[in-house]
């Protein structure tokens, strides 16, 4: 038989990664849109030590969904995006693992709030029980092997819905302590992750598995669950710094602008959380670096441009949330870089967890948790949250950097037009110039 040959590379991303991608970002907005609405009713409603405590446990409740995950979903779609025949083994061992994690997140928690005697210790251990949900969750595998996310994403979003309308419920009946408002996030989270299960039910298999082989799931998932919950780490330890040293009313305004961010990245994360399993069998074929580079590059380019312009205007952003929270306007102006760099490094990472380079996102994620652990020792003690968010920016070109050269250690490095990487820097310092030459005639 005459040798074969891969097929031909694709001449774009396939349309259904964008139409995932687009789903995932209109669930993001509505998602975000509600939890904006909390902010904002919050920051005006409770005072400014309790509002930074909230934001503080939102921040920590981000760690524990990260923990308890632990590259479960990420090793499901590995293993079972090319042959969905091995999903009962694969999805029963990893609940199992998630199950366990999430006791332990409780443990950890709500036992340690409990232990510190925090205000409303017993309301932040109720709230700590909704991750063991995400048990439940994990059935929405099928639809991300498929690519086909309008489902997932309509529950998502009447969950984001629920959890606004129980907090709208507890600040009509003018309650003011802040891990009352802890729980009813977490009670639309929960029922989110109910209907979830409820919707994929029928999408599953109908077999028992076969076996259990949830040891050979915990191995495989380890590293990219610790990654996971070092990168989660890194981005919010700035938290401990800045409660320790500034306090909790500048540590509210400062997770202002980190929530801004969050939703600003939202592109590039449901980007690459949509392109996993083609990025997975694009490396099967040894095509990996060239799809990375297709994918990648316009991204970051065009949220360098999208950065740039929203930077010299971050104290009036801030402004919508109260006077007191233009404080945090220049560390958002550094966030507003780190959004553009998270736009290239979470390509790249995810084209390693593509590529089955768990361990090399093990040792990059474990880099950056140190790098931003010593930049936020060394820097917020002077500059207050500004250092703190210049770590975060640092960070964040220490992860992309890292993650370039795993992946030409593999082989598979971004190939192609090498040049296209850089329209990231070069947007950020065009859309900088054009709001600094508009905020100039402005004020002229």
């Amino acid at each position: 038989m005459p040798p074969t040959t891969p097929p031909l590379p694709e001449a774009s991303v396939p349309r259904r990664v964008w139409r995932g991608t687009s789903f995932l970002v209109l669930g993001r907005v509505f998602g975000s849109a509600c939890t904006f609405a909390q902010l904002w009713l919050l920051a005006h409603h409770l005072a400014p030590d309790a509002f930074g405590r909230y934001t503080f446990y939102l921040a920590v409740f981000v760690l524990l969904d990260a923990f308890v995950d632990f590259g479960t979903g990420q090793v499901a779609v590995q293993r079972t995006a090319a042959d969905d025949s091995r999903l009962p083994e694969v999805l029963a061992a990893a609940r199992r693992v998630r199950f366990a994690a999430g006791i332990l997140g409780v443990a950890l928690v709500g036992g340690g709030a409990l232990v510190a005697r925090e205000p409303g210790a017993g309301w932040i251990l109720l709230a700590s029980l909704y991750p063991v949900t995400h048990v439940a969750e994990l059935s929405t595998v099928v639809f991300r092997n498929r690519i086909a996310w309008g489902l997932p994403v309509a529950v998502r979003m009447g969950a984001s819905a629920a959890s606004l309308s129980f907090v709208l419920v507890l600040r009509a009946a003018e309650d003011r302590e802040p891990a009352h408002y802890l729980c009813a996030v977490a009670l639309g989270s929960t029922l989110g992750n109910a209907a979830l299960w409820l919707a994929c039910r029928r999408h599953l298999p109908s077999r028992a598995p076969s076996e259990i082989p949830w040891g050979d799931v915990l191995a495989a998932a380890a590293p990219l669950g610790l990654a996971a919950l070092f990168q989660q780490a890194y981005f919010y330890a700035d938290n401990l710094f800045i409660r320790a040293l500034r306090g909790t009313a500048e540590l509210g305004a400062y997770n202002l602008g980190v929530r801004i961010l969050s939703m600003a990245i939202m592109v590039a994360l449901y980007a690459s959380q949509a392109a996993l399993p083609w990025l997975a069998r694009e490396h099967a074929v040894g095509r990996l670096g060239a799809a990375a580079a297709r994918l990648g590059q316009p991204l970051f380019a065009a949220a360098g441009l999208a950065a740039g312009l929203a930077a010299p205007f971050a104290g009036s952003i801030l402004g919508i949330f109260g006077e007191h929270a233009r404080v945090a306007g220049p560390s958002l102006a550094w966030l507003c870089g780190a959004v553009a760099v998270i736009h290239a490094g979470a390509v790249l990472t995810t084209a390693l967890v593509a590529a089955g380079r768990a361990r090399s996102m093990l040792w990059i994620a474990a880099s950056a948790l140190a790098l931003n652990l010593l930049g936020n020792a060394l820097l917020v003690p002077p500059f207050g949250i500004e250092g703190a968010a210049a770590a975060t920016l640092a960070t964040e070109l220490l992860v992309a950097l890292l993650a370039a050269l795993a992946l030409r250690r593999a082989q598979a490095g971004p190939s192609g037009r090498a040049l296209g990487w850089l329209g990231g820097p070069a947007g950020f310092a065009a859309g900088w110039a054009a709001s600094a030459w508009c905020a100039a005639r402005w004020v002229a």
